[in-house]
């Protein structure tokens, strides 16, 4: 819809990115507020851990990007549109895991804690992130003939995400926005109550996978990639097991709590 926040020709502002670095500050910072409320950990090490994990994270999707696509490297346009574009999730996610375990030994942090502490401001900047999303016209839906469907009509939009311009589309950059910011008000609240040290990231799992894994049924972009013969998108086979991942840990909490628990006698 509005891929630009600023566009004079020669020098133009991306939504996406305003938003992007948006949702990251806005994240930390919210991080940092209930690092502080517990007490459990140091809320300058939180926002600190935060940022190389968010930074380590951009940089492993876009070497993936250049990876699968090399042809980003070799034209200056290429280069233009690297920077435009989001990366891949994968190169992300083995960047950010890999700056996690790193940060996790060398500050010595408790890993349980800062996982649950950072969960919710996840959610909250994906909530940003998906807004750019619908800025820029990527992670499109499919055709759509409900009142709320969208339009696109911006030629950057199709420039450099591949979005087709005139024809309805399921608005499904904002129904994730939605459920992410419906969901960072759930793991907050969460997180207030004080749960098991894990369940925070665990129903983080859990919720975003299914969630997911529902919108992806209205996407239309094809650049997906897809599993078992089609019958999957890649994006909810990752989401199956996000939702396995996070019921064995709840299951491990409430196990591991059970044991601890003093015996009535």
């Amino acid at each position: 819809m509005f891929p630009s926040i600023v566009d004079f020709g020669f020098f133009r502002i991306p939504t996406y990115g305003v938003l992007l670095v948006t949702g990251i500050v806005v994240g930390l910072w919210t991080a940092r507020l209930r690092a502080r409320k517990v007490g459990l950990l140091d809320p300058e090490r939180v926002v600190d851990f935060g940022v190389w994990v968010a930074l380590w994270g951009l940089v492993g999707s876009k070497l993936l990007l250049i990876v699968t696509e090399p042809a980003y490297v070799t034209s200056l346009e290429g280069w233009k549109g690297l920077l435009r574009a989001g990366g891949v999730f994968y190169g992300g996610l083995i960047g950010a895991l890999v700056a996690a375990v790193v940060l996790v030994r060398r500050y010595r942090l408790e890993l349980w804690p800062l996982v649950d502490t950072l969960a919710p401001s996840v959610s909250l900047g994906h909530f940003f992130g998906r807004l750019g999303c619908f800025g820029a016209g990527c992670c499109y839906g499919s055709h759509c003939e409900l009142p709320w469907a969208v339009t696109f009509t911006h030629p950057l939009a199709a420039e450099v995400s591949g979005t087709p311009l005139g024809v309805p589309l399921h608005p499904t950059q904002l129904y994730e926005a939605v459920f992410n910011l419906c969901n960072y008000l759930f793991l907050a609240w969460l997180f207030s109550r004080r749960p098991r040290h894990g369940s925070v990231l665990a129903s983080y799992l859990v919720t975003y996978g299914i969630g997911r894994f529902v919108i992806e049924h209205f996407r239309g972009d094809p650049d997906r990639g897809f599993v078992l013969g089609g019958l999957l998108s890649t994006s909810q086979a990752i989401a199956i097991g996000m939702v396995l991942v996070g019921l064995g840990i709840l299951v491990w909490t409430w196990v591991a709590s059970r044991r601890a628990a003093p015996v009535a006698g």
